[in-house]
């Protein structure tokens, strides 16, 4: 990609909190800040990337589009590999470690399982394409500075994922990849542990400062229990040794819909109580 081009797409993943246009509204983006090995400058380039078991740990592919060098960015983070992670609605600070031997061949194997082109990529570039895990090292600033914005923003990330899910699922052919099981379960891991959060922390702060709003804060709560078991569910047949393409699919279109409705409730009800007192 041209510098006008990643430029383009800064400005549009930071305009949109994440969110971007053609050729990259349905892929996974994130926006990786480098200290430049010899300028000590700090540059910020668009990167796709592959989510991990570890939910603090994602995966980026120096392919620079199949072309024979490596791109600036894995210079710069190969000598200073302390980086800036953006993802739309959360900014933090990651250390990158560049693999090597079996992981590097596992982790690129999965890679190609679920797109093909990094195969392409690697093939015109006549160069083994380094895989970089990038593990989060501090805690991560909500891109939002106001509560109700900020969990919209967390809402819109899960949709995004779904929908990725939902589309890798369905073009899957006859069974799942090792990647895309590592998606589903990712999924059903951020779910969980948002829900978890949400019933721990933000419910309790407002079933004691909204009491009127009893009826509300009980119907999220049945339905967190009701995308729990669905969850359960999407698991079970994810882990499960020979998976049934078609029962995934209907079973990540079930929690979708369950989930975007109970989104959409909580943002209807609870976003403006969130915002009202921030700054």
């Amino acid at each position: 990609m041209t510098m006008d081009f990643n430029q383009h797409v800064i400005e549009q993943f930071r305009a949109g909190q994440g969110r971007v246009g053609p050729p990259f509204e349905d892929a996974r983006l994130l926006l990786l800040t480098t200290t430049g090995a010899r300028t000590g400058n700090r540059r910020t380039t668009p990167l796709g990337y592959l989510l991990d078991e570890d939910p603090g740990r994602l995966y980026v592919i120096a392919s620079a589009g199949g072309s024979p060098r490596h791109p600036a960015w894995f210079h710069n983070l190969r000598k200073n590999p302390r980086v800036t992670v953006e993802t739309g609605a959360f900014t933090y600070e990651a250390d990158a470690r560049i693999l090597e031997g079996a992981e590097r061949d596992r982790i690129f194997a999965r890679a190609t399982g679920t797109d093909p082109g990094w195969a392409r990529y690697e093939t015109a570039s006549g160069r083994p394409l380094p895989v970089v895990a990038l593990d989060l090292a501090g805690p991560p600033a909500p891109a939002a500075a106001r509560p109700g914005d900020g969990l919209k923003l967390i809402h819109d990330a899960f949709r995004k994922e779904l929908a990725i899910v939902r589309k890798e699922v369905a073009e899957s052919g006859g069974g799942l990849g090792a990647q895309l099981r590592i998606n589903c379960l990712a999924v059903c891991q951020g779910l969980s542990h948002h829900h978890t959060m949400e019933d721990a922390h933000m419910f309790p702060h407002l079933d004691e400062q909204y009491p009127e709003i009893a009826d509300v804060m009980a119907r999220l709560r049945r339905e967190h229990e009701e995308i729990a078991r669905l969850l359960e569910e999407l698991q079970r047949l994810v882990a499960g040794e020979h998976t049934d393409r078609a029962a995934v699919s209907a079973e990540v279109d079930r929690l979708t819909a369950q989930v975007e409705a109970h989104l959409d409730y909580e943002e209807e009800n609870l976003i403006p109580i969130l915002n009202a007192n921030a700054p």
